[in-house]
């Protein structure tokens, strides 16, 4: 009887917890994560990245604090609720921000306005000053400071960023590189703001890789239920066939180039010929040495197609495995998207500073400025913790269904 007893598995009495210091410095770690999430909205980080700041360091649609040493800092502004660029195109492409003066506007202009008599017809009728707050309307078409102070005209017909309250151009070839800027309009060039600019130039590329993906996830589960023994045959053949191919192409390559470098007796050339024949010396061992442990190995791919007929078995059994994936991508989405939203927080967190050109910045002084570094940390962490979960829910799943009698 005490035989029969260890026969029978019982998973949730034979095992217990592992790596709990780990599991508790996690823990510890995501409460980091919390904190900086808190930390940059706390310190108005939030409110500047939602309803957007004038060159000046005036939140729009509220009233501000008054910044030492800036002129038009401290405004009340709470019924100029968009962010007007007086030169939207304007972008420098090194350090992704858009160079122009920023103000906070009533309105957005809906069509374009060619003169500064427009600019000012447009104030007086829609109450929106587009020109800095020193200029009265009255004064646009006299005063002589107007040229600095007063928009780039034609000024191009923008409309409202949905939730971000910024004039945006509607010409999309401007907008384009607008888009790209946006964030980061008035900040140094860190590498924090290249990162997020980063993120956002290439957000379409990173989301049609993620669905990609998805996509070849669920393909291969398909194929593994229904074709497990052509799989394996389909892999190995492609790995060889790959490892011969690549072999050919560099011996190619390297009698090409002897032929090609005997005309031609320089250093760069000489050095291209003997990189090209380490490489291609390089592939044959490494082809030989695959095939050897092809040979070797070859009653282990008749292990490996019963495994993966046990693997197309158990989706027959346990159905809602399919859906595994679709969970993971869903948390992993839902994760990713709080994690660049707490990013373009950072980007936007810290003491307003005096630049050079009189404008305010926003600057992390101190430790607080490595914040991110930790941010980035945790995207690794917690996107691996995400995978792994699935993973154990998978193996945990397989297991029991495959001891289970």
């Amino acid at each position: 009887s005490h035989k029969s007893s260890k026969r029978e598995w019982k998973p949730l009495e034979d095992h217990s917890c592992t790596d709990v210091p780990w599991l508790l410095l996690f823990i510890l770690f995501c409460v980091g994560m919390g904190f900086i999430c808190g930390f940059s909205i706390a310190t108005g980080a939030a409110a500047r990245l939602l309803s957007g700041y004038d060159s000046y360091g005036n939140i729009c649609g509220q009233k501000n604090v008054k910044v030492e040493g800036i002129v038009n800092s401290g405004l009340d502004l709470t019924h100029k609720k968009y962010v007007f660029f007086l030169d939207p195109c304007n972008i420098d492409l090194v350090h992704q921000r858009i160079k122009s003066l920023a103000l906070c506007v009533a309105a957005c202009p809906r069509k374009e306005l060619k003169t500064l008599a427009d600019i000012q017809k447009f104030a007086e009728t829609n109450g929106s000053t587009l020109c800095s707050y020193e200029l009265q309307p009255s004064e646009y078409t006299t005063d002589p400071r107007a040229a600095k102070l007063c928009p780039k005209y034609p000024v191009p017909e923008s409309a409202p960023i949905p939730f971000f309250h910024r004039c945006a151009p509607v010409n999309i070839s401007c907008y384009a590189k607008f888009a790209e800027a946006l964030i980061t309009f008035v900040s140094d060039s860190s590498v924090l703001h290249r990162l997020i600019s980063g993120v956002m130039t290439s957000k379409e590329i990173i989301m049609g890789l993620c669905l990609l993906s998805l996509v070849l996830s669920m393909i291969l589960m398909v194929i593994i239920r229904y074709i497990s023994r052509v799989l394996v045959w389909i892999l190995t053949i492609l790995v060889i066939l790959g490892s011969l191919g690549g072999t050919g192409v560099l011996w190619w390559l390297y009698a090409k180039q002897r032929i090609s470098a005997s005309a031609i007796e320089t250093q760069i050339a000489k050095d291209n010929l003997q990189a090209l024949l380490i490489y291609a010396i390089s592939a044959t061992v490494f082809t030989v040495i695959l095939f050897l442990i092809m040979l070797i190995m070859r009653k282990r791919v008749a292990l490996t197609i019963a495994l993966f007929h046990v693997a197309g078995k158990v989706f027959i059994h346990l159905p809602l495995l399919v859906f595994q994936p679709f969970w993971t991508f869903l948390v992993l989405i839902l994760f990713w998207t709080y994690w660049i939203t707490v990013l373009l927080f950072l980007g936007t967190t810290g003491s307003p500073v005096p630049n050079e050109e009189g404008f305010v910045e926003f600057r992390m002084v101190g430790p607080l400025k490595y914040m991110w570094w930790y941010h980035v940390v945790g995207l690794i962490w917690i996107s691996e913790f995400i995978l792994a979960c699935q993973q154990m829910t998978v193996a945990g799943a397989v297991v029991t269904y495959y001891f289970t009698r």
